[in-house]
C-alpha cells in the first residue's frame, strides 16, 4: 500500500505544481511556456528523488503501462498505481478549483489548466501529437531505468528534462499531457469542452506508453 500512496502523492505534487504554474503563470507568452514545462520538469525530478525508492515514481499511467508491458511489474501493482494516480490527479484539480475561487490572481488557461484539442486541429490531430509525445517520452523513462543498461541515480533528471522538451513542442498545440492522471483531474473540476475532451487525453498517452514498450522490447540488449 506505501507504494501505491507514493504514487497518489506524487501524481499529486505533479498535478498541482505543473498545472497551477499554467494557471498563473499563463501559457500565452514564450515566457509562459518554457516556465510551465520547466514545472512539470522539475516535478517529476524532485519527486522522482523523493519516492523513487518506495514506487519507482511513474506518477503517470502511461508509464506505468510501459512498465507493466515490459514484465518489470505485475498487473496486480499496477492496477494499484493507475488507482493512486487517479486519486493523485483528482485530488490535485479540487485543491487547484479550490485555489482559484479564492485568490483574485485569475486562472490564465480559463480551465485549471486543463488540455485542448482546438490548437491540434481537432480530436484526432490532438490524438497523434499526444501518442507521439508519449511514446518518446516513456521510452526515455524505460531506457534510463533499465536495471542492465539504464542511467542509474541520473535517471529522474534525464526524465524530468525530457518532459521539459516534450512540454516545450507541445504546450501550444495540446497543453501537453503525456499523461491521465493529470489531464483528469484538472478536466473534472473544469468541466465543459475540457471534460468532453478529456478521453482524448486518457487514450491517446496510454497507446504511445504501449507503443513504447514494444519498441524498447525490440532494442533492449537479450539476456546471454
Amino acid at each position: 500500500m506505501k507504494k501505491y500512496f507514493a504514487e497518489c502523492l506524487g501524481t499529486f505534487v505533479l498535478t498541482f505544481l505543473g498545472c497551477g504554474t499554467a494557471m498563473f503563470l499563463g501559457c500565452n507568452s514564450p515566457a509562459g511556456v518554457v516556465g510551465t514545462a520547466i514545472a512539470f520538469g522539475l516535478a517529476v525530478v524532485a519527486m522522482a528523488y523523493t519516492i523513487g525508492g518506495i514506487s519507482g515514481c511513474h506518477i503517470n499511467p502511461a508509464i506505468t503501462l510501459g512498465v507493466a508491458l515490459s514484465g518489470r511489474m505485475s498487473w496486480k501493482d499496477a492496477c494499484g498505481y493507475w488507482c493512486g494516480q487517479f486519486i493523485g490527479g483528482i485530488l490535485a484539480g479540487a485543491l487547484l478549483l479550490g485555489v482559484a475561487s479564492v485568490v483574485t490572481a485569475p486562472d490564465l488557461t480559463g480551465g485549471l489548466g486543463s488540455n485542448g484539442v482546438a490548437n491540434a486541429g481537432g480530436v484526432w490531430g490532438a490524438a497523434l501529437v499526444e501518442v507521439i509525445a508519449t511514446f518518446l517520452f516513456v521510452l526515455v523513462v524505460l531506457g534510463t531505468t533499465d536495471s542492465k543498461v539504464g542511467a542509474g541515480n541520473f535517471a529522474g533528471l534525464a526524465i524530468g528534462l525530457s518532459l521539459i522538451l516534450v512540454h516545450l513542442v507541445c504546450i501550444n498545440l495540446t497543453g501537453t499531457s503525456v499523461n491521465p492522471a493529470r489531464s483528469l483531474g484538472p478536466a473534472i473540476f473544469a468541466g465543459g469542452q475540457a471534460l468532453k475532451d478529456v478521453w482524448v487525453f486518457i487514450c491517446a498517452p496510454l497507446v504511445g506508453g504501449a507503443l513504447s514498450a514494444l519498441c524498447w522490447k525490440c532494442m533492449v540488449p537479450k539476456e546471454k
